[in-house]
């Protein structure tokens, strides 16, 4: 390519790079394991733009030019940032799981008053919620589970070209979907515990009609703390087992993820 030919195509070699950093770093940004809050924003976008010069000679050439009004340019960088956006937060929902299970451990067994900072929750979370959440981070980079969004945002553009539009009721009915499996996910993982914590609330409500000079309160805090713990240690290898597979098929069910 001569030096003119270059001049002539920069526009459009831009505006396919502006677009693919559009739709990838939104997707960076959100993606579990590489997109969590504790990694340095300009780092996220560092791998969004590694990204985006690893992928640019495998899909520029299916990318519209450059057009020529404003408004046309801006309904497809918006287009391919929604898109982005979504895939991210449907990969995230798998995570979230997680965060939200380890939320209802604590609830369960009275620890929901023990709180730190979580900066993926934006504020406070139970210290029990910010191990579960981390739990997650280690199993998705370690497994290598979090290369299968990238895998379906690889291939999704064959089912979602650029400039093909973005179907927003499709959408909106795959985010529920996300939305209410990453519900179903966590009570899944906590319904060991809940049981648990149905069957000594019962027990001691019983102990306490028996008996009622024992202080059965002091009895009943450190007793669900005490065998919730050791029943997590006893079940922890079964949810990440769980977890994992979930995640692995909630992330092939991304469009491309197939």
């Amino acid at each position: 390519m001569t030096e003119a030919e270059l001049l002539t195509a920069l526009p459009d070699m831009v505006f396919r790079a502006v677009l693919m950093l559009a739709r990838i770093g939104a997707v960076v940004m959100l993606l579990p394991g590489l997109g969590e809050q504790e990694i340095p924003a300009n780092i996220r976008l560092g791998l969004g733009l590694a990204l985006v010069m690893v992928l640019y000679p495998l899909l520029a050439d299916s990318f519209p030019s450059a057009p020529d009004g404003v408004g046309e340019l801006l309904r497809l960088i918006g287009t391919e940032l929604v898109i982005g956006i979504w895939y991210g937060a449907l990969a995230r929902l798998v995570s979230l799981a997680m965060t939200m299970a380890g939320q209802l451990f604590a609830l369960l067994l009275g620890l929901s008053q023990m709180l730190v900072p979580d900066p993926a929750m934006g504020g406070q979370n139970a210290v029990t919620g910010r191990f579960f959440t981390l739990m997650a981070v280690v199993l998705l980079l370690g497994s290598g589970l979090y290369a299968l969004p990238l895998r379906a945002l690889l291939e999704g553009y064959a089912v979602l070209p650029v400039g093909g539009g973005f179907l927003a009721g499709p959408g909106a009915e795959a985010m529920a979907a996300a939305v209410g499996q990453s519900f179903l996910l966590a009570l899944q993982l906590m319904a060991p515990f809940l049981l648990l914590s149905v069957v000594l609330n019962v027990a001691f409500g019983l102990l306490a009609r028996i008996a009622p000079q024992v202080q059965v309160y002091f009895l009943v805090v450190p007793g669900q703390i005490l065998l919730g713990i050791l029943l997590l240690g006893i079940l922890l290898p079964a949810m990440l087992g769980l977890y994992a597979s979930i995640a692995r098929d909630s992330f092939l069910a991304l469009p491309g993820g197939r």
